[in-house]
């Protein structure tokens, strides 16, 4: 996972692109990029490495913004399929928000369960798309997007760390075990940069600021 946000307009989906080529060890099946131009996100993904999907001619085709989330994958719930590219978004009554995620819950599939007989209709196979359902069902409960992501982190089980874009802010949140990598850093000109490992800082000219702790939520804004 990968996400980016920046004090200006800029064009972070390069940024991006460069921190998940660091990141392509962590997974060759699928990778994606979501943009957010002022509350207007704008996305690609597709099966493929992170070279393969992004072209010069696809990147200049993202618009200029100052947040963007990304993600490479590997099938671990879910099958090989586009559907199940992250990052996976959500329109929902509150606003919008993209989510990339890297781990495993064990109580996925009682949570899947309990979701559909509640009426969701689900689009992938993944645990993403879950974790996406319980965090957006709880934004309409609560007066904040972090305060959903708190709610929803009591639901879930497993080993996990997420990297979540609203309109207007950056979340990031790690399993309360810190089972999966998480850490941050911050550029020279002030942006702020989360990903799965300190590789992908360095790709990017950000320095290392620490690690979450297990059971941590960051939010930029």
């Amino acid at each position: 996972v990968f996400g980016i946000i920046s004090p200006h307009i800029a064009h972070v989906a390069e940024t991006v692109y460069y921190g998940l080529y660091a990141l392509q060890h962590r997974g060759q099946e699928s990778c994606g990029i979501v943009v957010n131009d002022d509350g207007v996100f704008s996305s690609h993904k597709d099966l493929g490495l992170v070279s393969e999907v992004f072209s010069a001619d696809t990147l200049a085709r993202l618009p200029e913004g100052n947040m963007a989330v990304g993600h490479v994958r590997y099938g671990t719930t879910g099958g090989n399929s586009r559907n199940n590219c992250q990052p996976i978004e959500v329109n929902h009554q509150k606003g919008k928000m993209a989510l990339a995620h890297n781990g495993n819950l064990s109580n996925a599939v009682r949570l899947r369960d309990q979701l559909e007989l509640s009426g969701a209709i689900f689009h992938t196979t993944s645990d993403t798309e879950t974790i996406a359902y319980i965090i957006t069902r709880e934004r309409l409960r609560t007066a904040s997007i972090e305060d959903a992501v708190s709610k929803a982190m009591d639901s879930l089980d497993g080993a996990y760390s997420l990297v979540l874009m609203s309109a207007q802010k950056l979340i990031c949140a790690r399993d309360p075990y810190g089972f999966r990598p998480l850490c941050y850093g911050k550029t020279p000109e002030g942006i702020y940069v989360a990903a799965s490992e300190s590789c992908a800082l360095k790709a990017i000219g950000a320095e290392f600021v620490r690690d979450l702790e297990p059971g941590e939520i960051l939010v930029f804004g």
